[in-house]
């Protein structure tokens, strides 16, 4: 006899519906911040170079509208956008086999390798740990990776007298009729079709399709579920989509003002469906999971508006000056005016990163405290 048969769990929480999700990265986006920001000060630059004609001034009256100073600082990339502290988006059990369901988990529970996810006759139709989801029935002489899931699963169970592999061989089916002894289903060392559900761990149980006592048919949603870690899900526009990187750090501000690190752990394209006569738009989804060491932060939070804040670029000491500063040279490119005294002169500069209403700038004889020509307020 192998190990005992495994018992069904309760608890109680509530799901929500989703949009349709596309994963993957999704296309790569153009217009990033550089070409917003310098669109934001075209503005500024047409009139001033109206104002001058690039050549060094000598009078009082040649002098800029207004001065300012380079200053040294650093530089951040940053957008806050709200997100949603939950556990990420639910997945549909569908149901494969014909009978009545006879037993149904609570919202909320969390069902672990090997335990029932629902009863189908009375029989259980059994989570188990695996990626490639179950589409056939499995028995001797059968090959492929959900083989190998099933013998991985049966091997963490308790369950030996065979390899590991992708290969469904004799010593196989002699340890699932052992398992199927311990369910107390039909020993005949094949795995049908429904009788498992592959998740990638354990999982949570979000909401609740059907009822007990209720007719089951092939194809019909039984119940949703997610994992079991809080995670955090934002919907970007499109064009932010640079933000989003997969592993990217991000900053948590939890409702009650205390902030929590987090990290991006995946990226996908969504539809959202449009309401009345709107087009559907496109969003970028990511989920961000909290670090190890702030996840007691959001303890007892099962469902909460939080901010997020997305770095995707960091210029630390650098020169910077505000965008209007920036004067169009005739020659093409940008410069900033410097003003000694009663005179000016303009300097060509390579531009960096915006933000703030401010701009990187690197220029031959540029440095801190130098004073420049911008734009009046």
């Amino acid at each position: 006899m192998g190990p005992a048969a495994l018992d069904d769990q309760t608890g109680s929480t509530t799901g929500s519906d989703r949009p349709r999700r596309r994963r993957g990265r999704g296309r790569k986006i153009i217009g990033l911040l550089v070409a917003v920001a310098l669109a934001g000060a075209a503005a500024a630059v047409t009139v001033r170079m109206l104002d001058r004609t690039g050549e060094p001034a000598s009078a009082a009256a040649a002098l800029p509208p207004a001065t300012t100073q380079i200053a040294k600082e650093t530089l951040e990339d940053t957008l806050e956008a709200d997100g949603e502290l939950g556990y990420g988006p639910a997945t549909t059990a569908v149901n494969r086999k014909p009978g009545t369901i006879t037993w149904l988990p609570d919202s909320g529970d969390t069902i672990t390798r090997g335990r029932s996810l629902y009863r189908v006759d009375n029989d259980p139709v059994v989570l188990m740990y695996g990626s490639t989801p179950a589409y056939r029935d499995l028995r001797d002489g059968v090959e492929g990776r959900d083989v190998e899931n099933l013998e991985r699963n049966l091997s963490k169970l308790g369950y030996d007298g065979f390899t590991v592999d992708d290969e469904y061989t004799y010593a196989t089916a002699a340890a699932v009729m052992e398992w199927q002894e311990d369910r107390g289903l039909e020993q005949t060392g094949v795995v049908e079709l429904g009788r498992v559900v592959f998740a990638d761990g354990k999982i949570r149980v979000d909401t609740l399709d059907a009822q007990v006592g209720q007719p089951a048919s092939p194809g019909q949603k039984v119940l949703s579920y997610t994992g079991t870690t809080k995670v955090v899900t934002v919907r970007l526009d499109a064009e932010d989509q640079r933000l989003a990187k997969e592993k990217a750090k991000v900053s948590v501000t939890l409702p009650d003002g205390r902030t929590a690190r987090g990290r991006v752990t995946e990226v996908a394209t969504i539809i959202v469906p449009g309401e009345g006569n709107q087009d559907p738009e496109t969003k970028i989804e990511a989920l961000v999971t909290l670090d190890a060491k702030d996840r007691k932060k959001a303890a007892g939070l099962d469902n909460a508006a939080v901010d997020v804040t997305f770095t995707a670029d960091k210029r630390e000491n650098v020169l910077t000056v505000p965008i209007a500063s920036l004067v169009a040279l005739r020659e093409g490119g940008f410069g900033v005016e410097i003003v000694e005294g009663a005179t000016t002169r303009y300097v060509a500069v390579e531009t960096g990163l915006f933000s703030g209403g401010r701009v990187e700038i690197e220029g031959e004889g540029l440095a801190e405290g130098m004073t420049v020509g911008t734009a009046a307020s």
